[in-house]
């Protein structure tokens, strides 16, 4: 039997793979991007995730395709978000662009929704302000891939009450995760310290100090890192990274977030990593 439906806003890289992840738990899951071709891109992810998933879990992930797409409501437009116990936002790390979502989220939402935020630097305290109960409000910073990935960076805002805290904790232990509670600054602790890593690296690169894949070999052959900085950069979109550098380099004004050129040349360029087929490394078409 499916269990509560959980809203998923913003079907990219990360919202695909929480969606899957969850309707894996039993999960109802209403997934909701802007238009149609984005929630198209998202089923093709989805499917090449699944695949990957099975072939990494074995028989311990039985779940057919069929079964766990069935669970999932693919949508434009909010209408039916009303029925969820949580929703989990996971859109482009613009504040602006949030804000507009959020503001609409408070008026169509159950009155004792979590709202779980997905976000890489932006301040869940700022976000629960523009909300009628900032105590429902919750950093919820799952890691790529999230199916792969069992911890979960939870992030407590100045509003956050501990009931939220309780039920976000419920929720994560139902579907496998562990977590680590951490206060809101910008960055937290995982991207305050890893979007710093990734940006020295195409620092290195636009010096001409040593190649990618060199880059790379060096913190997974010698640090004992599963994957490198660069091809993790690729992994979770250089837009992304750049966006996050840009909201630490706002905030805190230290150069040391200052993103490198090299970086905005590749965005500019639509040089965007695994999910347009060419970052730091080629990949197989999306």
């Amino acid at each position: 039997m499916a269990k509560n439906m959980v809203g998923v806003i913003g079907a990219g890289v990360m919202g695909s793979d929480i969606a899957l992840d969850l309707s894996a738990y039993g999960f109802e899951v209403f997934l909701k991007d802007v238009d149609q071709s984005a929630l198209l891109k998202a089923k093709h992810k989805i499917t090449s995730t699944y695949k990957l998933v099975r072939l990494m879990k074995g028989t311990s992930f039985s779940y057919s395709l069929e079964e766990l797409l069935s669970r999932i409501q693919f949508v434009t437009e909010l209408e039916g978000i009303e029925k969820a116990d949580i929703v989990i936002e996971n859109i482009t790390e613009d504040f602006e662009l949030k804000k507009k979502l959020y503001l609409e989220l408070r008026d169509v939402c159950r009155e004792d929704a979590v709202f779980g935020v997905n976000t890489s630097c932006i301040s869940i305290t700022k976000l629960a302000g523009l909300m009628h109960k900032p105590q429902n409000v919750i950093g919820m910073h799952f890691l790529n891939p999230v199916p792969m990935k069992n911890l979960v960076e939870v992030i407590r805002g100045v509003h956050t009450s501990e009931e939220t805290l309780d039920r976000t904790k419920s929720f994560l232990k139902t579907i496998g995760k562990t977590w680590v509670i951490v206060e809101d600054f910008p960055g937290f602790v995982t991207n305050r310290v890893l979007m710093v890593t990734i940006n020295e690296c195409i620092w290195l690169l636009q010096e001409q100090v040593a190649r990618p894949e060199d880059v790379d070999k060096i913190f997974r052959k010698g640090f004992g890192h599963k994957m490198g900085p660069l091809a993790t950069a690729d992994l979770i979109g250089l837009d992304t990274v750049l966006y996050s550098l840009e909201v630490l380099f706002e905030s805190y004004k230290d150069p040391k977030y200052r993103p490198c050129p090299l970086l905005k040349n590749m965005v500019n360029a639509g040089l965007l990593g695994k999910k347009t087929g060419r970052g730091f490394f080629k990949y197989p078409a999306p």
